[in-house]
């Protein structure tokens, strides 16, 4: 395979910080690879410098003379009163058909493709960017968390097209369930230093622990054999008779050395409110109707939440998930209807309109305090602070001076030290790294209360929902099912909408036939890449059948409902990914004239 990009012997330094440290790396023609690394490593400043926006301070940066780089970036380019379609055209020099017909993977079509696209909401905005960058047809897409603030609908939908996109793929995410997805590879940034992985995101992690816990054991081992040698040397090594055995001991012992391990990078440790446990209803809205100025954007909404449950409300943005966590709170009046929270709810807030609104002339240290229930120590205040990445002098700092992203983790601060029995959090995973995430999962799977909350994680959602509250088509409800059946039901229908995309391309008329045969309907090129994409599909159906014939093994095997029920929700959603695979084969195979 042809090199597309690669990163030599890189140095990058900001100050004391060691970013890059003789890093090296090689993406080839066809890989996709999903970048990992803590907040702070540096895999923005790679991707800056492997797009050449920045310089390495020593090292080199090779690109093919192929390479064709799309790159997501975060700005906003749209004109004031330009449609997605105008925008489209504009920026690919592409005819109107199609920039139609790449938007319409993206679900791109009526007042969403015609009208302003600056009324989007961010989620379609990014839709609009993605189809931009598939009509400059590159050949390797450089992604930088796309599924930030993405529903689960585009989160899905840009699964979709990637696990079909044939080209290479560098992409940074903390979404491990995307990553997972999408990506075939890892490359690890870590102390300055990148480890491409020849495989998934999960074994690697499994492998990085295995390594450690086998380098720990064998290091023990040496230590052991260490003493013993050492043990003999000071006993032997005066004596006449036994002189010559010491100093071949002591070359033994010179030779035996135990294996650097790194330190673990100091990980969030969040506990959440201690509080006494409640049975009974906690919340029941009645024939509620939410919206703005008295117009409702969701009405005859009966919902009802009891004491320790943990309510995910899921929806498409823009169908008033954060509407409705603001009406419960009180924070927007209802447009109609009741909202009624049971008796001795003391509940805790977690949303941009609150740590917006923080004193601002208190310190970090200060607001703590502040906020946290009676009993809390200082130094209690001091380690939840740590926790969510305010250390030494940063505790003193004024609210005043402190970004959003640094409210934000203030806020939720001071939620984990208060007596809160009742937590609304909106996107609290925003503004942390992944291991604060997973150590705040933990928090609330141990928490007595109840939370209710809105996440665009859907790895945090798959942990700690215990029911769905679904925001959908001007409407509110408990969703029937777990948070693993609403993803297959999304995945359904965003698959049953592709393939009636499908569907409407078989069914036009067909294209007349040269005298050379179906084959000759396609370019050398194109019937290069068909190909190409045939036997990338024939091992995905392999791959995937293989996984269902053994989930299903498994599955006669297990006694355990809630596994059984898990590989089945697994199993289904599976064989979702093998028909499509399938059936793209199928579309190939017709284009090609194989049948």
């Amino acid at each position: 395979m042809a090199v597309l990009l690669q990163i030599l012997d890189g140095v990058k330094s900001y100050g004391d910080q060691n970013l890059l440290d003789n890093a090296s790396a090689t993406i080839h023609d066809g890989m996709k690879v999903g970048f990992i690394g803590r907040n702070g490593a540096g895999k923005s400043t790679l991707l800056r410098v492997l797009l050449g926006d920045e310089e390495l301070d020593s090292g080199e940066v090779v690109r093919g003379t192929h390479l064709q780089v799309g790159y997501l970036r975060q700005h906003d380019p749209f004109n004031p009163g330009e449609s997605a379609l105008e925008f489209l055209m504009r920026d690919s020099g592409q005819p109107d058909w199609k920039c139609g017909e790449v938007a319409g993977q993206f679900e791109l079509k009526g007042d969403y493709l015609n009208g302003p696209v600056k009324d989007l909401s961010g989620g379609w905005q990014t839709r609009v960017k993605l189809a931009a960058l598939l009509l400059h047809e590159p050949n390797l897409l450089m992604l930088d968390e796309p599924t930030n603030f993405l529903d689960l609908r585009t989160q899905i939908l840009l699964e979709h097209f990637l696990v079909n996109f044939t080209a290479s793929c560098l992409i940074v995410s903390h979404d491990r369930a995307f990553l997972t997805a999408t990506c075939d590879q890892t490359l690890d940034l870590n102390r300055g230093k990148l480890t491409l992985y020849p495989g998934k995101i999960t074994p690697y992690l499994e492998k990085i622990e295995e390594d450690k816990i086998r380098d720990q054991r064998t290091n023990a081992a040496v230590i052991s054999k260490q003493k013993q040698l050492q043990k003999f040397i000071d006993k032997n090594k005066a004596r006449a008779t036994s002189a010559s055995q010491a100093r071949s001991k002591q070359k033994q012992l010179d030779r035996l050395q135990t294996k650097e391990i790194e330190v673990d990078l100091p990980t969030a440790s969040i506990k959440a409110p201690v509080v006494e446990p409640r049975q009974g209803p906690a919340l029941i809205c009645m024939d509620l109707a939410i919206g703005y100025d008295g117009v409702a954007v969701a009405s005859d909404i009966e919902i009802e939440v009891e004491h320790q449950q943990r309510a995910a409300i899921v929806g498409d943005n823009g169908q008033g998930k954060t509407t409705l966590l603001r009406t419960i709170v009180d924070s927007l009046k209802p447009v109609s209807g009741k909202v009624k929270w049971g008796y001795g709810c003391k509940i805790g807030t977690y949303a941009q309109h609150v740590y917006t609104t923080l004193p601002q002339e208190q310190t970090v240290l200060e607001y703590l305090e502040y906020t946290s229930m009676p009993g809390i120590t200082t130094q209690d205040c001091l380690n939840v602070a740590g926790s969510l990445l305010f250390k030494g002098a940063h505790v003193n700092k004024p609210i005043k001076v402190l970004s959003g992203g640094e409210r934000a983790r203030l806020c939720m601060a001071g939620l984990l030290l208060g007596d809160y029995n009742i937590l609304i959090l909106d996107e609290p995973g925003n503004h942390l790294d992944v291991e604060t995430v997973e150590s705040l999962a933990n928090a609330l799977l141990k928490y007595k209360g109840t939370v209710i909350f809105t996440s665009h994680d859907r790895h945090f959602v798959q942990r700690v929902a215990t029911n769905v509250i679904e925001v959908r088509d001007g409407g509110a409800r408990n969703y029937g099912g777990n948070y693993e059946a609403y993803l297959y039901m999304v995945n359904k229908e965003i698959t049953e909408g592709e393939r009636e995309r499908a569907g409407n391309k078989l069914a036009a008329p067909p294209a007349e036939k040269t005298s050379g045969g179906a084959k000759a309907a396609l370019s050398g090129k194109d019937q290069h890449n068909a190909r190409k994409q045939q036997r990338n599909l024939e091992k995905t159906i392999a791959r995937l059948d293989g996984q269902k014939k053994e989930m299903n093994a498994e599955m006669l095997k297990t006694s355990d409902a809630k596994k059984a029920m898990d590989l089945h929700n697994q199993i289904n959603a599976i064989q979702v990914e093998l028909s499509e695979a399938e059936e793209k084969w199928c579309e190939l195979s017709q284009e090609l004239g194989d049948w």
